[in-house]
Parts: C-alpha cells; structure tokens; sequence
C-alpha cells in the first residue's frame, strides 16, 4: 500500500518542480535576455533617429524651396504689371537737380536695416470704383510705386536668417469731373477731386513727371521725389504704408573677404548680369546690398523712339539650414549647397511709358 503512495508523491514533487521552474526566470535568464534586447533595440533606435533626421532635413529643404517659388511667383506677376523698372543708378543715387546724376533712393521710404533692390512703377486696377449714369460702377487704373527691400536684423518675431519685403504707394482715383467728388486733404494736389475718402492717395505719394523740359525717359524717372516741394507744394502727408514680409529665412550669409577653396560663389562679384540684346555695348550692374546677394537684381531699360522697354532679371537664395538649427547658418562651405536653394526668373514689364 505504501508503495504506490511514495510513488505519487515522488510524482508530483517532480512536476512540482518543473511547474515552478516555468513560472519564471533566473537572474542570469534576465540578465541575457536584457543584453540581447539592447544589442536588437539599440541599431534599431539608431536608424529610427537617422531617419526622423533626415526627413526633417528634407522637409526643411522643401519648405524652402516651395517658399522661395511661391515668392518668386507672386514678384513675377507683381513685375508683369510694371511700366518701368529702375536699374542701379535709380536706385542707388539720391535726389541731384542735374537729372543725369540723379536717382530715388532718399526718396524710397526708410526701413531699418533694409535695402531696396527691386523698385518700380505699375499700372494697378482698381475694380467698381467709378459710378456711371446707368447706376453700375466701372474699374479704373492707378499709378503705384513698389519696392522689395531685403531685411536682416535681430528682430525676435523673424528667423535669424534675412527675408524679403515689400512696400507699395499708390495713387488716388480721380473723379471723372472736377466738379464733383472729395478733396483729399494734404494730397500732392488739393485741386485734384478724388471719387471718395477711401480712395485718397497715400500718404507721401507723388506722381512721376514726364513733362520735363530735359533728360530721356530714364533721367526723368530718376527726378522723382517725395516730398517734391517744388512741383507738390500742397503735399502735407508722409509715408503711413509698412513694408509687408513677403517671405522668410532668405541667406544672410556675408561672403568672407579672402575666399577658401571650398567657399560657395557667392561673393558681390559672382552676382554678374547678362548683356541686354538690344544694347550689346552696355554693362548692367546688379542691385543688391553691399555686403549680401542673396536677393539681387539686373535691370535693362531699352529706349527706343521715346518708349521704353523695361527688363529685369531677379535671383533669391533662401536660407533651409536656419530652420534646423540657431547657430551655425552661414553658407561656408560649397558641400552645403542643397540646403541653400536658388531660384531665378526674367521678367519684362507688360506696361510702357513713352515720351518724346
């Protein structure tokens, strides 16, 4: 009888055994475990961080890219609408009474630590604005002048990169009589009736004059001026319209004064401008800021028997690796290059001024 009873118990206390043995590990058991898991885990976190890394390098780049396009697209058809486009001496000379030295720069309206590189004169509809007998209104068209500045400051509110802004002054619609309409109060013209309040001119506007006496079409551009006491003695406003940040994180970079072999091209020298067809013989200087050409500008004004034809070439280099990191953004080095995307286009404006 005892033995089949020994039997079991021997049974039992061996499965016993086996049954706890299951129900967990040994220090050593987990201790193995643990370094295998960090030996699989650890290349695969690796490559999980590679690849977050470089996708948000990636979408930096394309962000930059998209941006500058979309800038690039909003200055072309800004630019299509011009009927003159000032080259390098409008924009770089100040005021002088002899029209061959002269220019608009001190005219332009003052942005701290901007510089305009992109100025013209456009022809701007303005839609139902004037009342007709039948009851309707019809559009009109005014003068305007535009400027693209390019802006690097310290300004919290942008990146540590530059950017690009623009700023516009237009002019009044006039009433179709002079005998009805508003007086817009400190205009260039108190004379002048305009069809409404909200439809005064800017303050600080000034027409441009092609009636003078001396000078081609270009020299009589460059002779405007605001305020223009002499000819718009009436003119009481100032500038009230703030440039408008068109795009962001353009390359600040300042070219360094002795190049290396691995520094980018991208000193005042390289921003070089091709020849005009229609003038062989004349070298166009580009407009840009001194110290920078990431934003600059070729401009060629072709007269010809009184009209002129005005042409411009504009390149933009953005800046992607300002929006990745704080520090460290400058373009150094050539191998950067895809994170400094470039874009260009050749615009000719679709208006024209013509004098004789």
């Amino acid at each position: 009888m005892l033995k089949p009873i020994n039997f079991l118990l021997k049974g039992w206390m061996k499965f016993s055994r086996v049954a706890n043995r299951d129900c967990g590990f040994t220090l050593m058991e987990l201790l193995i475990g643990l370094v295998m898991a960090f030996l699989v885990l650890t290349p695969l976190f690796g490559l999980m961080v590679s690849v977050m890394n470089t996708d948000k390098r990636e979408q930096a780049k394309t962000s930059s890219e998209q941006e500058l396009q979309i800038a690039m697209d909003f200055i072309t058809r800004d630019l299509q609408q011009a009927v003159y486009i000032y080259d390098y001496n409008g924009v770089t000379r100040n005021y002088s009474a002899t029209a061959a030295n002269s220019g608009i720069k001190d005219s332009l309206r003052t942005v701290t630590n901007g510089v305009p590189i992109l100025v013209f004169w456009k022809r701007e509809l303005v839609s139902n604005v004037i009342s007709t007998d039948a009851g309707t209104k019809d559009d009109a068209f005014v003068y305007s002048l535009v400027a693209y500045y390019l802006i690097k400051d310290s300004s919290t509110t942008w990146s540590k990169a530059a950017r690009i802004a623009r700023w516009q002054i237009k002019d009044g619609v006039r009433s179709i009589s002079n005998s009805t309409g508003t007086t817009c109060t400190g205009s260039y013209d108190t004379s002048l009736k305009f069809v409404d309040t909200a439809n005064c001119p800017d303050g600080g506007f000034v027409p441009f004059n092609l009636d003078r006496s001396t000078g081609d079409i270009t020299e009589k551009m460059n002779q405007w001026r605001s305020p223009d006491t002499t000819n718009y003695p009436n003119l009481t406003t100032s500038y009230t319209d703030t440039p408008q940040v068109l795009v962001d994180y353009i390359d600040q970079t300042v070219p360094p004064a002795t190049p290396t072999t691995n520094s980018p091209s991208i000193t005042i020298s390289t921003a070089s401008c091709p020849p005009d067809a229609n003038q062989p013989g004349v070298t166009i200087t580009p407009i840009s800021s001194t110290t920078m050409t990431s934003f600059y500008v070729c401009v060629s004004n072709y007269i010809n028997q009184g009209q002129v034809i005005s042409t411009a070439q504009i390149v933009i280099r953005g800046n992607a690796l300002a929006r990745l990191q704080s520090n460290s953004i400058d373009y150094t080095d050539k191998k950067q290059q895809t994170y400094f995307p470039t874009v260009s286009a050749i615009v000719q404006a679709r208006g024209f001024l013509y004098t004789q």
